[in-house]
């Protein structure tokens, strides 16, 4: 039996959940409420990616890319000496090319109702830089507008990423209520699932994560804890959540 090859987030206590890290060329739904955390998920696990000299590029549909280096820069991760260095791109899907600053990007995507335009570009980026890693965030501006699209998008998006080597993350907003991921497309699409919640428990917010499933892998069935501290996340893997109820120490 041929030994999977694991790619590590390098997130603290994540990759225990995962018995090593994510499967290689898997594609996973990073899924959640508003203000979970998953970004800056995404963005720690490109981060370490480049510290372990594994090229990546981040697809920002939501944000400015001038935010998302500022958002990054104040974990200390600096991403311009790897931008610099032809190691790391940021694909401007968000401005459509309009302002002052975006006309200094050098991936942007001109049109963003144009899957087909966007795809092109994610491509051209990937190989540039030989990307090991991609983050798209997050996926669910692709097709919030056009639910019926949303399988055959992320059909094309999969076959580009695996095709082309990357491991990739794929954020999924969610409403605070929604227990689901982002669409039964969507889901179906993704080898893994992982979902980021923030839930009152006895009278105070609780950031936790659960692996719903994870092709090319056993995984952790349990509910974690995690902070956001000044470095990134951290999963207390240890320990257990239970939303209706009490916490307690697992393990």
């Amino acid at each position: 039996m041929s030994v999977i090859e694991k790619v590590k987030t390098g997130i603290p206590g994540f990759d225990d959940l995962l018995f090593g890290g994510i499967p290689k060329r898997n594609i996973v739904l990073l899924s959640g409420g508003p203000g979970t955390g998953k970004s800056i998920f995404g963005q720690q696990y490109l981060y370490y990616g480049l510290q372990q000299g594994e090229p990546g590029v981040l697809v920002a549909l939501e944000e400015h890319p001038v935010q998302v280096r500022r958002n990054m820069a104040h974990f200390g991760w600096d991403i311009k000496k790897y931008e610099d260095s032809g190691q790391f791109a940021i694909v401007d899907a968000f401005t459509g090319g309009i302002g002052e600053a975006a006309k200094r990007e050098k991936y942007v995507v001109t049109s963003i109702d144009d899957v087909g335009e966007l795809i092109d570009v994610v491509k051209t980026a990937i190989k540039d830089v030989k990307a090991e890693r991609v983050v798209i965030d997050s996926v669910s501006t692709l097709y919030m507008s056009k639910p019926a699209v949303a399988r055959s998008v992320m059909m094309q998006l999969k076959r580009v990423l695996s095709g082309l080597g990357a491991t990739s993350i794929l954020v999924s907003q969610v409403s605070v209520t929604e227990r689901g991921f982002g669409g039964p497309g969507v889901e179906h699409a993704a080898d893994g699932i992982v979902r980021l919640d923030l839930d009152e428990v006895n009278g105070e917010l609780v950031r936790s994560l659960i692996v719903w499933k994870m092709r090319g892998t056993k995984h952790d069935m349990k509910r974690r804890p995690f902070d956001i501290t000044d470095k990134g996340i951290v999963v207390y893997s240890d320990r257990v959540i239970k939303l209706r109820g009490t916490m307690y120490s697992g393990e």
